[in-house]
């Protein structure tokens, strides 16, 4: 059985798009970095309804110690600790088992 992470965040007040930009290119250099994930999929949210969160993050594992290797990464948690904790307001996550 294997994971999907799903995370999504709310940026605060005054974060920029380049700032947003730069989350989104530096999470897609991870695949490269962590063989581990399966699929990784990123992006603001597309504006469709409102009430929506700002970023997403849809990542693909084969099995939970895959998951758990991606989670606890160098690579990752630089990108967390740079990037995205200085302009996110809020996050939420869901790991979902899939067949």
């Amino acid at each position: 059985m294997g994971v999907r992470h799903v995370v999504v965040f709310r940026f605060r007040q005054g974060t920029t798009a380049d700032q947003s930009a730069t989350i989104a290119a530096e999470l897609r250099k991870l695949p490269a970095a962590i063989p581990e994930i399966a699929s990784y999929t990123v992006g603001e949210d597309a504006g469709l309804v409102e009430g929506t969160w700002d970023f997403a993050v849809i990542a693909d594992f084969a099995s939970e110690a895959d998951y758990f290797t991606y989670r606890e990464h160098p690579d990752h948690q630089a990108v967390i600790a740079r990037h995205i904790q200085p302009v996110v307001d809020e996050r939420a996550s869901a790991q979902i088992v899939v067949p």
